[in-house]
């Protein structure tokens, strides 16, 4: 599943090519996403795209009519075309433009979304209970002591809950518990506080390399300029169940937590 690195990559990839661009048209092929794509979508025909903004993992294409919402799901893309590009399988939406370009979305497991909204875009019902940026100052030490207070549940989860914080997710969340030292399976209020720090360090560190450098490549992640990411060569756990970890040699473990991979280092994260 693409994650916020990803999204946001795809956010910067496509800006340049739509920002102040009128819609002509709004082609939607299939509408049959996550939600069902309403016909009010079509609103965006006749406006100029004003911004491109990312919230976690929502693309926020603004207009002054309203906003389309975009997710890109388990397996979805967007690619600026000529607007003359062959159409090709999973292609749902095509947003065409007055430059005579495409914004199209692929996406074939269909589990994203394309959606319009007119009222302020933080009242919508996806967004509202979402939790701080990782990359903003809002996500700091005292905000997630305060948010793990209390809760029992393992804290690779909760880093992956997106009423704590938004965007972490399972890549992420392996990948900065183990540069930490916490194991995985933690209950969050038992992670001792003087890591809380070099966590929230962490976390914000690896999603920014992760932004600069591409995005992870993932089999069913393509960057809108058509190239793969190239951050996936960096990681130290995701993925490799099984092989020596980095620091100490020690066979890495993999278990399901919450239903998600997760590869940790029995030697090098404790409880």
């Amino acid at each position: 599943m693409p994650e916020l690195p990803e999204v946001e990559v795809t956010r910067q990839g496509i800006s340049p090519h739509i920002l102040e661009q009128s819609v002509a048209k709004l082609i939607i092929r299939n509408h049959s996403l996550r939600w069902p794509i309403p016909d009010v979508a079509h609103n965006i025909v006749g406006q100029t795209i004003k911004s491109v903004r990312r919230r976690a993992k929502y693309l926020l294409v603004e207009t002054n009519a309203g906003i389309t919402i975009i997710h890109l799901g388990m397996s979805g893309s967007l690619r600026v075309l000529d607007e003359k590009t062959p159409v090709e399988k999973h292609d749902h939406v095509d947003l065409v433009l007055g430059n005579h370009k495409v914004l199209r979305f692929n996406d074939p497991r269909r589990f994203g979304a394309w959606l319009w909204y007119e009222l302020p875009i933080e009242t919508h019902p996806l967004l509202t209970k979402l939790g701080p940026e990782p990359l903003s100052d809002d996500f700091n030490v005292e905000q997630l002591a305060q948010a793990l207070k209390g809760k029992k549940k393992a804290i690779k989860l909760c880093l992956m809950d997106n009423h704590i914080v938004v965007g972490v997710g399972n890549i992420y969340a392996n990948e900065a518990l183990f540069a930490v030292g916490v194991h995985p399976k933690t209950p969050a209020n038992r992670v001792d506080v003087t890591k809380l720090p070099k966590l929230v360090e962490t976390v914000k560190i690896i999603l920014a390399n992760a932004i600069k450098q591409g995005g992870t490549t993932l089999k069913d992640f393509t960057n809108a300029d058509g190239k793969p990411g190239y951050f996936a060569q960096k990681l130290h756990v995701y993925g490799r169940g099984g092989k020596p970890c980095h620091e100490c040699g020690t066979l890495l473990s993999e278990i399901k937590l919450g239903q998600r991979t997760t590869v940790f280092c029995e030697h090098c994260q404790l409880f």
